[in-house]
This record gives structure tokens, C-alpha cells and sequence, in this order.
């Protein structure tokens, strides 16, 4: 068996056990057991051959509530991350994310605009807020690159800055939307804090394939990525168009964080976090990070929100909360540290 074989099939093994576990986990446990026949059951060539033993009680917990969240939060975790990589490759910042630069917050701008003004007007359906999703990221992201760019290249400093003053206008945007549309203040508040609470098969069918789309084109552009390392120059000597790399790394990256976003609400410090511990352990090979980014993304927003629903059972807290709470000091950690691993 070969290398990648044992890396992919032991990632797959840990987060089918991370699955099974969160979805017993909960204000009304249910048995491991009872999870995995219930799980079995659905499988086709299987549900003849399972015994039923569970209640019905325990079948709608699994199978509408909880597994459709937990899968929801692995499918966000992973595109939030692998945006993660795409945003700091592109711009040679491991400091670059979708939250910090404003992707996020102008996902959210496009999201809350269908929310609030076009579906409840019947104009648009709910599975169109990714593209609007996708309009705000899109647009965000080229309003901090140009805000960042200093004689034709990319300034760190000034790229955080543009995304942060970005970001906070862009929210005072959407606030603005929410006292507009104050009869659904609750819903959209709680989306802007970041949650999975109530998401359901349909938020699930809505961000998958644009994720999925997304992590086959990152992994298309991970060799032009790897050699935009060496730096510009060197790129453009070596026959890569930098400009092109560049707008599709954004686009595919923005594409990612606006499905997470219209499902998720905003979710801050994923696409930080993960890539930069990632490329500390694995190096800053692209495919190699991508891959690990991936599962290791999805693995920590499980994590998250399996305590976001738990630890103040039966209440729960929104899961950006408790991304936040890693994620903020994690980032003061790299400000301080004042290097940039693509220097």
C-alpha cells in the first residue's frame, strides 16, 4: 500500500470515527451502536440486513438532525480551510484568510441581501444564496486586493488593514439590512455570529458541490502555486502567468467561502488556523497541504461545534464563538511572531 493510500484512507478512517461520535453526542446521547446501525441501515445493499433495534425516536435524531449538521460542519471546515491555503498562497501571507481579509464579510453581504430583501419577496429560491455569496465575496476580494497592492505587488500590511477596514464597513452594511428587516433580526444575528444550528439535508446539497468544485480546481492550480513560492520573478521566468494565477485563486477560494458563508453564516479564523499549523507539520507543497487542510479543516469545525451544542447543553452557542475563541489569539500569536513563511 502506498504512502498517499495509508495518509488517505487513515484521514478517512478519523474523521468517519469523529462523525459517528459527534453525532451521538448531544442534550439526548444516543448509543455508538445504535448510531452506527442506524447509519448502516441507509447504506444500500445493507438495510435488509440490519436488525432494527432502535426507537424511532433515536432514527429522527440521527438521521434529520444531527447528521445532516455534522456532515455540514465537515463539508464548511474543509472549504473554509482549503480557501485558506488558495488566499495565502496566492498572496504569499500566511496571515491571509477569508474572515481576515473580508471575503467572509462580503459573502455576507450578498447572503444577507437574498435573505432579507429577495426570498421572502418570492424573486429568488434559498438555494441561490451561494451565488449572491459568491458576488459579495468576489467583489470584496478585489476591492482588498487593489486596497493592498503598492507599486503593482501585493503589501501584507496593507492588505490586513484594507480587509479589516473592509470587513467592519461591510458589517455595518449588513447591520444596516437587519434594522431594515427587523422581523428577521433573530435568524440573521445568529448567522452573522457563525452557526450550524438547525441546518438541515438541504444546506447540506446547497454547499457541497461548490466545495467540491473548488477542491478539484485547488488542486489544479497547486503546481502553479508551488512555483509562485519562489516568487515572482522566478514564476514569471519559469513560464506562470502570475496575474492569471492570481484571479483564479481568488475566484475559486471566494467561490468556497461564499458556499460555506450562505450555509454557515460567518465562521472566523478556519482558514487561518488550519493551512498555517497544517504547513508547519506537512511543509508548504500545495497538493500535500491542500489535502491535509482538508480533512484537518473539517476535523476542527466538527470538533467546534460538537462543543458549540454541548458544553451548555441544552443550550448552545453559536460555533464561531468558539472559533474565535482559538482563533483570535492564534492570530495575535503570528502578529507577534512577525515573520511570514513565504518570505
Amino acid at each position: 500500500m502506498s504512502r498517499v493510500v495509508r495518509r488517505f484512507s487513515g484521514a478517512l478512517l478519523l474523521l468517519v470515527l469523529a462523525v459517528v461520535a459527534a453525532t451521538a453526542l448531544g442534550s439526548v446521547p444516543v448509543p455508538l451502536g445504535d448510531v452506527l446501525k442506524i447509519m448502516a441501515s441507509r447504506i444500500p445493499g445493507l438495510e435488509g440486513l440490519i436488525e432494527r433495534t432502535w426507537s424511532l425516536s433515536y432514527e429522527m435524531i440521527v438521521l434529520q438532525v444531527r447528521l445532516p449538521r455534522v456532515l455540514l460542519a465537515v463539508v464548511v471546515g474543509g472549504g473554509l480551510s482549503v480557501a485558506g491555503v488558495l488566499f495565502q498562497g496566492s498572496l504569499r501571507n500566511p496571515l491571509a484568510d477569508p474572515y481576515v481579509i473580508g471575503v467572509s464579510a462580503g459573502a455576507s453581504v450578498g447572503a444577507a441581501v437574498g435573505l432579507l430583501l429577495l426570498v421572502p419577496q418570492g424573486w429568488v429560491s434559498y438555494r441561490a444564496l451561494p451565488l449572491f455569496a459568491f458576488g459579495g465575496a468576489v467583489a470584496a476580494t478585489l476591492v482588498v486586493s487593489r486596497l493592498g497592492q503598492r507599486r503593482g505587488r501585493i503589501e501584507p500590511t496593507s492588505l490586513l488593514l484594507g480587509g479589516v477596514a473592509l470587513g467592519a464597513f461591510l458589517t455595518a452594511v449588513v447591520s444596516l439590512l437587519m434594522v431594515l428587516r427587523i422581523e428577521n433580526l433573530q435568524d440573521v444575528y445568529l448567522w452573522l455570529m457563525g452557526s450550524l444550528s438547525g441546518r438541515t439535508w438541504v444546506h447540506l446539497t446547497m454547499a457541497a458541490p461548490y466545495v467540491a468544485a473548488g477542491l478539484l480546481c485547488a488542486l489544479w492550480l497547486a503546481k502553479d502555486l508551488n512555483v509562485y513560492l519562489l516568487g515572482e520573478e522566478a514564476a514569471h521566468s519559469l513560464g506562470i502567468d502570475v496575474q492569471r494565477v492570481q484571479r483564479l485563486v481568488l475566484i475559486v477560494g471566494s467561490l468556497m467561502a461564499a458556499a460555506c458563508v450562505a450555509v454557515s453564516g460567518v465562521i472566523g479564523f478556519v482558514g487561518l488556523m488550519v493551512p498555517h499549523a497544517v504547513r508547519l507539520l506537512v511543509g508548504a507543497e500545495h497538493r500535500r497541504l491542500i489535502f491535509h487542510s482538508l480533512w484537518a479543516g473539517a476535523l476542527f469545525l466538527l470538533v467546534a461545534d460538537t462543543l458549540a451544542r454541548t458544553v451548555f447543553s441544552p443550550m448552545e452557542i453559536p460555533v464561531g464563538i468558539i472559533t474565535a475563541f482559538v482563533g483570535g489569539p492564534f492570530f495575535i500569536y503570528l502578529l507577534k511572531r512577525g515573520s511570514s513563511l513565504y518570505d
